[in-house]
């Protein structure tokens, strides 16, 4: 991202998952206080990607009669699919680690997440760190003063550029603790980062975590960028991101991701493929909602 502006992906994210709280139901995952924190972009982001159907899901733009059925194809086939999956996956393993003994959450990469305002009960057993990059920080402590929220004593904010500072030193000035179980979300990152510098993070993240510890991420496999292995709405993520100017950089096989998380120190619990996310989360919809191809989601416990 540039240096002096918030992440374009993020507000994009926190748009997808707002969206999907106030007008669609079942729930995939329900962040229903996403909308707060975006109030003055959610309109003219309305509007652009509404007047993206074309690009976004054309097999769809001759059926929507108006904007907001331009909208609602746009967010259930391009947009939202992948964030309200892994936040969902994400936040169900999380609750599922505090029963086993975690007792600290480090959000790397947090955007606008709302996870310790939607979960004030839990914010009695954890203490939630979110890293972000300073500008993009910067924004959403601002909205959370405007939206007149009151941040939880256990929540900590830790401004981090990922492309300049040590994250790890950062985290070590606050007050986490490295002889306390740890559960991290790293969501929506791997993709703009190097092979090389996706298993330099695994390894920082466990020198200082517990045995038992975990992360969890998503990640692109080996063929996302092979144009004949993939799909348009795939294609459109790789060209929008690069038009956002945060190309994406990596990909790899299920195969090297086991071995570079066993360099790292950490053991994969569980995968789960495109298929399986399809299962667990988007079976039986009658919307257009679907698990992205060539996206996985991996939690990885430290050995």
């Amino acid at each position: 991202m540039e240096n002096n502006k918030s992440s374009v992906t993020a507000l994009i994210t926190a748009y997808g998952r707002a969206y999907h709280s106030i007008n669609e139901s079942p729930k995939i995952f329900d962040d229903f206080l996403a909308k707060e924190l975006i109030e003055e972009e959610y309109e003219s982001i309305s509007y652009n990607l509404a007047a993206g159907v074309n690009f976004f899901a054309p097999e769809k733009a001759e059926l929507c009669k108006d904007s907001e059925s331009a909208l609602r194809a746009v967010i259930q086939n391009q947009i939202a699919p992948i964030s309200l999956s892994r936040s969902s996956y994400a936040e169900n393993m999380l609750k599922l680690a505090i029963k086993y003994g975690v007792k600290q959450y480090v959000i790397l990469g947090a955007g606008f997440d709302t996870f310790a305002f939607r979960n004030e009960e839990l914010l009695n057993k954890i203490n939630v760190f979110e890293l972000d990059h300073p500008v993009t920080q910067e924004l959403k402590l601002k909205r959370i003063q405007k939206a007149g929220w009151e941040i939880p004593k256990n929540l900590h904010f830790i401004p981090v550029d990922f492309s300049k500072d040590n994250f790890i030193e950062k985290i070590k000035k606050s007050s986490f603790d490295t002889n306390k179980l740890s559960f991290y979300s790293w969501l929506g990152v791997t993709y703009y980062l190097s092979r090389e510098e996706i298993l330099n993070t695994l390894r920082s993240i466990g020198s200082i975590s517990q045995k038992g510890s975990s992360i969890i991420f998503d990640y692109a496999d080996e063929e996302i960028f092979d144009d004949k292995k993939t799909t348009r709405r795939v294609k459109n993520m790789i060209f929008a991101a690069m038009q956002n100017n945060e190309p994406m950089k990596s990909c790899f096989s299920c195969k090297e991701l086991v071995s570079d998380l066993e360099k790292a120190g950490f053991l994969l619990y569980e995968h789960l493929s495109p298929m399986e996310i399809e299962e667990k989360y988007f079976k039986g919809r009658k919307d257009d909602y679907h698990a992205f191809e060539n996206i996985n989601f991996a939690l990885a416990v430290k050995e």
